[in-house]
């Protein structure tokens, strides 16, 4: 059985990964997804990554996911720990050395993307069911921008076996964005799946489906 390693986006709470830890758990599997201190400006990449370390300890079997912005703490993690895998779900694919805010330029976003940030809902929730977007909407932080300016230290992609998944409908990060950054990245074209920005909502068990695949192709023994 593995470990999965839950890191949310920005702005967010490891709440967002409650259904899918769920799913997970009723299959045997663990899961951690600790709260990011994303709305603390003295905190960063590297304080992001030590959160995650702190909160895996000495699991074993880990597989470590990120979302959105949490593809910038990923792989920093696996940088650190005995990682079997990396998944990288409607995430960031961060350039070794690249700041968080400098994504977007160096990515040419706005080619492929023009995200409606006036209508949060359609832009990360459009096909989340209304009661639980009301409350990812409720726990959701002021992500702090305080640290996004400075380069991550990340030096170069661990050593570790990537997948990406995007979502067919996303508004956030589109496909076409996303599998043009992933190719040129890492050299990889992204698996699918259907939905928006945030399938740990809207489709959870379809999502722990694919991250059980996953880790029954690459876990060891």
């Amino acid at each position: 059985m593995a470990t999965f390693v839950l890191i949310h986006g920005a702005g967010d709470v490891g709440w967002y990964w409650h259904l899918v830890e769920a799913e997970l758990r009723a299959r045997g599997h663990a899961t951690v997804a600790p709260d990011l201190p994303c709305d603390d400006d003295s905190a960063g990449l590297p304080e992001y990554a030590d959160t995650v370390v702190e909160a895996i300890g000495d699991r074993t079997d880990v597989v470590v996911v990120g979302q959105s912005l949490g593809g910038f703490t990923a792989p920093l993690v696996c940088d650190r720990v005995a990682a079997q895998l990396l998944v990288l779900v409607a995430a960031m694919i961060p350039a070794p050395g690249e700041a968080p805010a400098d994504y977007w330029a160096n990515t040419k976003y706005d080619q492929e993307a023009q995200p409606d940030f006036g209508d949060i809902v359609a832009l990360f929730y459009q096909d989340v069911a209304p009661e639980l977007a009301a409350e990812a909407l409720q726990r959701a932080r002021v992500q702090s921008e305080a640290g996004l300016g400075e380069p991550s230290p990340l030096s170069a992609w661990p050593d570790v076996p990537i997948r990406v998944l995007a979502c067919r409908d996303d508004h956030m990060f589109p496909l076409g964005f996303l599998r043009r950054v992933a190719r040129k990245r890492l050299g990889i074209t992204p698996d699918e799946i259907d939905g928006g920005h945030t399938p740990a909502l809207s489709r959870p068990r379809e999502l722990a489906d694919r991250l059980e695949a996953y880790a029954a192709d690459y876990l060891s023994g």
